[in-house]
């Protein structure tokens, strides 16, 4: 995998993830299952849906390309 997520990005995604988790943690429901999805991609520094749109936000050239 080509890593396609970057900095900015990442720390967007973890923000979001973990206000989607404490949403879901306050209000008692499993939408803040959620949070994985954001977390997980910010984590692995790759997003499938960047791939599929030709998106990336990473400025580093990762050395598989």
């Amino acid at each position: 995998m080509k890593k396609n997520i970057g900095s900015i990005d990442k720390i967007i995604r973890i923000v979001v993830g973990l206000i989607i988790a404490i949403w879901g943690f306050m209000d008692s429901n499993w939408f803040g299952l959620i949070a994985i999805i954001p977390i997980a991609t910010a984590f692995i520094n790759f997003c499938p849906l960047y791939t599929i749109f030709g998106l990336n936000t990473c400025k580093i050239k990762s050395k598989n390309e």
